[in-house]
């Protein structure tokens, strides 16, 4: 066997080894939220030794990193949207886009929004989380731009919508919601915040 293949074949089982990490790590934060999250029980379940995550995360916060990055990468390919829709058709799709990920991903979506502020983030951590604002920040400006929607500052709006969309899957994967059917309530809401932002 050449060296070639052979460091081929080496890194591609090591990519593989962290990709099951990362699938274990994301289980058991689902199954268990951030407390039962434990080096441990993912070296375990993705069938490695504890020094395995260590050697690859450098430790726990760098292992929660790692799934907070793979949470905002997720998260921006859930709000993309077909290019050849409207400026406020692809913010109202991103939108959902957004509530679907939140929903369907309820721990990791608290891990990104809930506890970032207590991880000691990279700069490309940082930068990967910002840009997902940035998407929102450009349907908003796309939105402005073709007279869709009001205002002067396309990032106050966009923060508008991010508080609004926040606040209200938050108390959704909370558990406190009275509406019988939350997508529709979701849509509802959303609908009544863009039709307000429209122009007079």
């Amino acid at each position: 066997m050449s060296a070639h293949v052979q460091g081929t074949r080496t890194r591609t089982a090591s990519v593989a080894v962290t990709d099951s990490l990362i699938e274990a790590a994301l289980a058991i934060l689902e199954e268990a939220g951030l407390p039962g999250l434990t080096v441990r029980d993912v070296a375990s379940r993705a069938g490695v030794a504890p020094m395995g995550v260590y050697s690859r995360f450098g430790s726990k916060d760098g292992l929660l990193e790692a799934l907070f990055m793979y949470g905002f990468a997720s998260l921006q390919a859930a709000i993309e949207t077909p290019p050849t829709a409207s400026p406020l058709t692809r913010l109202r799709t991103g939108c959902q886009g957004y509530r679907r990920f939140a929903i369907h991903n309820p721990q990791l979506y608290h891990l990104m929004f809930e506890q970032m502020l207590l991880l000691d983030l990279s700069p490309e951590a940082k930068d990967l989380a910002q840009r997902s604002f940035g998407t929102l920040v450009e349907r908003v400006h796309a939105a402005m731009t073709s007279s869709e929607l009001a205002g002067t500052s396309s990032t106050e709006v966009a923060q508008q919508v991010w508080s609004a969309m926040h606040g209200a899957v938050s108390l959704e994967i909370a558990g406190v919601h009275f509406a019988t059917d939350r997508a529709q309530s979701f849509t509802a809401m959303l609908d009544a915040l863009l039709i307000g932002m429209a122009p007079r």
